[in-house]
């Protein structure tokens, strides 16, 4: 069973190289990032392609931003950050869920390739904001839940299809402490800590009393965070409007070619161009 798990988790972790995509200005998104910014990943592998299904989102993947080695406030957790052999005291890290490696930290440059969207916790307290990154850390280490990954799948499809004894199970209540998590799990367990609101169950009582219920963390998926009215959306389009006059000062192709996902064209002109040649040399009565 184990080299099965093996042989399907490099499965899923196979890279699908694919081309550049000008969406995201990496270079501002290094400058503009505040600690526990959420970011989140498109994905270049299968597994990213099984959530973007699964969720109906592009965003497979998410990623608490942590700040620079040398910002991190906890100094047990700086000293142990900053004896990691590829990290620099302006190192930018990430703390992440991984398939296959567990609870990881990461350098934000690992995804300068990648699309990605900062989500901002919209008045999210300074000694708030410390207490989640020290709760996201104590995670570092822990390792990848992939049975959370199947059960959440068999919870987001239809019910009708699947059997009874296969259904979830995210909501059994398993004493102890936990030792493997998933990315977004990971994330809003951290926020909870100061609770601070992703997507809570809202109820309204027949009084007009509001009260909010904390969501289950295992049900958290990357788009939640897109989707929490308390969350900032950030967007760095690679080329800015507001650099120009005017959005029709774009660099737009002079050809006026459409472009697919396999390469660039211009139906009109390929379908016409040689009628078109035709009639310039036809000469006029």
């Amino acid at each position: 069973m184990q080299w099965i798990a093996r042989k399907l988790m490099k499965w899923f972790l196979r890279f699908e190289p694919q081309k550049p995509q000008y969406y995201c200005d990496f270079d501002r998104v290094k400058q503009e990032i505040r600690p526990c910014d959420v970011v989140l990943v498109e994905g270049h592998n299968i597994i990213a392609r099984v959530i973007q299904q699964i969720t109906l989102s592009p965003w497979a993947h998410a990623a608490l931003y942590l700040g620079r080695a040398e910002e991190i406030s906890n100094p047990e957790m700086r000293q142990k950050i900053l004896a990691l052999p590829w990290v620099e005291p302006q190192t930018q890290i990430l703390i992440e869920g991984y398939m296959g490696q567990g609870t990881i930290l990461n350098p934000l440059e690992y995804y300068r390739t990648y699309n990605i969207r900062l989500c901002r916790p919209r008045g999210l307290l300074r000694s708030d904001a410390k207490q989640v990154i020290t709760a996201a850390l104590e995670h570092w280490g822990a390792k990848y839940d992939i049975v959370q990954i199947l059960d959440l799948a068999r919870f987001l499809l239809p019910w009708s299809f699947i059997p009874k004894r296969w259904r979830s199970s995210l909501f059994s209540y398993k004493p102890g402490v936990q030792t493997k998590t998933v990315c977004s799990t990971m994330i809003a367990e951290s926020f909870s800590r100061v609770k601070f609101p992703i997507l809570p169950l809202i109820q309204i009582d027949v009084a007009g009393v509001v009260e909010l219920y904390q969501r289950n963390p295992k049900l958290y998926t990357p788009k939640d965070f897109d989707a929490s009215p308390y969350f900032e959306i950030l967007k760095f389009p690679y080329i800015r409007t507001m650099e120009m006059q005017h959005y029709r000062d774009l660099p737009w192709n002079k050809k006026g070619l459409l472009a697919n996902d396999v390469g660039v064209f211009n139906p009109y002109d390929q379908d016409h161009e040689e009628d078109r040649t035709q009639q310039a040399s036809t000469p006029m009565d």
